[in-house]
């Protein structure tokens, strides 16, 4: 089988394109680095053998794998070393996320949204037309659009995409130097015994599993800053402000404080996948999100109208 490197759904917006954008879904590509024979149909069945969707020699007959010169390739097209190959992802079937997002500002540069819960962010797994960024790029048309930050599917609230090349990268670099203030909230159980507000610190690092993350020893590389909004009952609605962005920080932050996030599915315990049962959202929202644009020094804020949903009494 040939070795290649295989490039998804945004590292194309990077490249060359030989293919459009189709119905909100930008094409793939992968490198083949080494000349096999046998044809070009023979090599995608080789590679991919448990595809979704129509067939490669649907696909093939149809235009739609290319190579990086846009010209289509056939069943017996040569399979040679160096090869960029362009195909659309494509799905025989995915579940309906029943939850729509909202605009809440769009500029020349910009597109800010309010995420639902539920909703991936990227097409990736059994997600293609149902992720946030597929649905946008149809709905408005815009080719180049891209996140420039990411919430997890079972977070909900504000996010940042640019649908300008020109200045994607002066956006970018907000996060990278972390002068964008980002604040949530989270329903979880009542903490007792600490004093708020108060920081969180942590080293973490990946999990034995490649979905979480776990806690250990050592120098810290995480901050969070938890305040306590309101308690009803056993339940407590915080606000936290993570002043470093590792992946799932808040959702390991308060289960490591004994106070998991309601409905977490991950922490403290990685559960069995609820597939598409949409009963039990994570019960953690990005409230806002601002920052000093980079271009005009503005201060800018974004605020979600969403809310959580406190347990019944």
């Amino acid at each position: 089988m040939a070795r290649f490197v295989r490039k998804g759904h945004q590292a194309a917006a990077n490249a060359v394109v030989p293919l459009p954008v189709k119905d909100g879904v930008a094409p793939s590509y992968l490198w083949i680095t080494e000349t096999l024979a046998g044809g070009m149909l023979a090599f995608l069945e080789a590679r991919f053998p448990d595809v979704a969707g129509p067939s490669w020699a649907e696909r093939l007959a149809r235009g739609d794998v290319v190579d990086a010169r846009g010209e289509r390739l056939g069943p017996d097209s040569h399979v040679r070393q160096g090869m960029r190959i362009w195909y659309y992802r494509e799905l025989e079937r995915e579940t309906p996320i029943p939850f729509e997002e909202s605009i809440i500002f769009r500029d020349e540069h910009l597109l800010v949204v309010d995420k639902p819960h539920f909703l991936p962010m990227i097409p990736t797994g059994r997600f293609l037309r149902e992720t946030l960024l597929v649905r946008l790029k149809q709905t408005f048309d815009l080719p180049h659009l891209t996140p420039i930050h990411r919430l997890d599917r079972e977070t909900a609230g504000v996010v940042i995409f640019s649908h300008n090349l020109a200045t994607r990268g002066t956006y970018q670099s907000m996060f990278q130097k972390r002068s964008v203030r980002k604040v949530y909230e989270a329903l979880a159980p009542v903490l007792a015994g600490r004093e708020f507000p108060f920081t969180y610190r942590s080293r973490m690092v990946d999990g034995d599993k490649f979905f979480v993350m776990r806690e250990e020893a050592g120098e810290p590389n995480s901050e969070t800053l938890v305040e306590l909004l309101e308690t009803r009952g056993e339940v407590a609605r915080y606000r936290l402000h993570p002043h470093t962005g590792r992946k799932h920080q808040l959702r390991l932050h308060m289960a490591s404080l004994g106070v998991p996030i309601l409905n977490d599915a991950f922490y403290p315990v990685a559960l069995p996948c609820k597939g598409d049962d949409f009963s039990r959202p994570l019960q953690l929202l990005a409230r806002a999100i601002a920052f000093d644009d980079p271009r005009t020094g503005a201060a800018r804020s974004f605020s979600s109208t969403r809310a959580l949903d406190w347990p019944a009494p």
